[in-house]
């Protein structure tokens, strides 16, 4: 594979947060009974007329906004001609050649650590259309059933550059759409609900040359893995297929997660085999400076300019910084935390927010919005560590008690257990006495030069101590002694 270069477009429709279709008052709520939400207007019934909703306007407005794009001040719907059972009119309403939204770019952290770099992945457009209906083939007694809910739903189709080069890169990308689409309020990103869906045109060329191969769209992958399964398949196939001779033919492809391999679904078809054009009963959609003011006015912090701000506010490294502003709810709790335990302890609180509190979370399949520990329970929790009321191993006896009720605030827990850690040197000293006396074989390796030996005792120190010793004081005293 090192002879070939990959080359990746992503294509996502995002649902955007409305209550009511993009052209009509239908509702667009999930799960309701199958055609029970879908008027007149979706039906496409004789003599109704679209109306543009605003809200759907106003979440492209802010995602062009977002991603530093032109948002356009006039630009104009088509419709889009093709037949398929769960598109009641036989076309799409959509944009072409006018989109409200052109260009911009999304920069994205691509691997971990030291082999982490950024990414800058260029977007060619963000439109406006509609959704379809959906086809059932199930309960059907061998038969296929039509949904229209869906039909008329307003989306947001947005558009990449072909600008990445592997599976990592487009899973990279889908994350930090997929996080800001819901951090500007403009999404909910439910991808097994369908609100948030992508399709991945992939190709492969020679390394060195200029034009591009010919590319085989992946559609409606609805998880991270998919995404990346789907595409590393995709991107071997083809170099298998171009290595045996055989040409790539131009196609739409489903990707079947149970066997790991995409299948034909049909041959692509290119724009002109839709035959665009504006649509007669839907004026152009002209934005005035007025309106995108207004609306430039009620955007929150952006993720990276948050991420710039805990790095020079909290001293936060970009990868701490990065994990930190995954989510709106993420931000907000950590900066809460932060609020109250003080700017001093920003990176503790920080590194509990992250693998603590995350880790919990993970396991419950819990969002951070649902933690039972709330940002001021761990605030406290923290600042008993930092006065070094309890250590670091007490602590996280005391966020499981908190996790599971068991007190109302870690002062609380801490004084019913008797967690209060031990500092008198006096009493450590004892318990350091005891251990040396009680490991004469540990004692022994140590002064061999065995280190290994020394984290021995201090584990039986700690032991003794039932956690509650200072690791610090008990490390300084024991070496002393095992010296002297």
């Amino acid at each position: 594979m090192n002879q070939w270069e990959v080359v990746i477009g992503i294509e996502t429709h995002a649902q955007l947060a409305s209550v009511s279709k993009i052209f009509s008052g239908a509702a667009t709520a999930f799960g309701a009974s199958p055609n029970t939400q879908a008027c007149a207007v979706d039906l496409a019934l004789p003599g109704v007329l679209p109306v543009l909703n605003k809200k759907a306007v106003e979440c492209a407005m802010r995602f062009g906004l977002a991603i530093g794009a032109e948002v356009a001040k006039k630009s104009v719907f088509a419709r889009k001609n093709y037949f398929y059972p769960d598109l009641p009119k036989g076309y799409q309403i959509s944009q072409m050649d006018l989109p409200v939204v052109v260009g911009g770019a999304i920069a994205v952290v691509v691997g971990q650590g030291d082999k982490a770099y950024e990414k800058v992945v260029h977007l060619t457009r963000a439109h406006l259309e509609e959704d379809a209906g959906k086809s059932l083939h199930e309960d059907f007694h061998g038969k296929s059933g039509i949904d229209l809910n869906r039909a008329g739903t307003p989306l947001l189709e947005i558009v990449t550059e072909p600008d990445m080069r592997s599976s990592d890169e487009a899973v990279a990308y889908v994350r930090s759409l997929h996080a800001l689409v819901r951090w500007i309020g403009i999404c909910d990103g439910n991808m097994q609900e369908g609100s948030f869906r992508c399709d991945a045109n992939v190709s492969v060329r020679p390394i060195g040359q200029a034009a591009l191969g010919t590319r085989r769209e992946i559609k409606n992958l609805n998880s991270f893995r998919f995404l990346k399964e789907a595409i590393d398949f995709e991107i071997q196939w083809q170099i298998n297929e171009i290595e045996e001779g055989r040409k790539i033919q131009q196609a739409t492809v489903l990707f079947d997660p149970d066997q790991g391999v995409t299948r034909v679904m049909r041959t692509k078809e290119d724009a002109h085999d839709y035959r665009y054009f504006p649509d007669p009963d839907l004026l152009p959609l002209v934005i005035s400076d007025d309106w995108l003011a207004s609306v430039k006015g009620q955007m929150p912090e952006l993720p990276t300019q948050k991420r710039a701000r805990f790095i020079g506010d909290f001293g936060l490294t970009a990868y701490d910084a990065t994990a930190l502003t995954a989510s709106q709810e993420m931000a907000a709790y950590f900066e809460s935390t932060v609020s109250i335990a003080g700017k001093a302890n920003a990176k503790t609180c920080a590194n509990w927010v992250m693998v603590d509190l995350a880790a919990r979370l993970n396991k419950e399949d819990q969002e951070i919005a649902q933690s039972p520990v709330s940002a001021t329970q761990l605030a406290a929790l923290i600042q008993r560590i930092a006065d070094k009321t309890i250590s670091n191993s007490i602590a996280k006896r005391v966020f499981e008690a908190l996790w599971s009720g068991e007190g109302a605030s870690a002062d609380q827990i801490i004084e019913q257990q008797g967690l209060q850690q031990i500092t008198d040197s006096g009493a450590i000293e004892l318990l350091v006495d005891q251990v040396l006396a009680a490991n004469p074989a540990n004692v022994a390796e140590f002064r061999a030069g065995k280190e290994k030996a020394f984290n021995a005792l201090v584990g039986q120190v700690m032991k003794a101590a039932k956690g509650k010793a200072n690791p610090q004081q008990v490390n300084e005293l024991l070496r002393q002694k095992l010296l002297s």
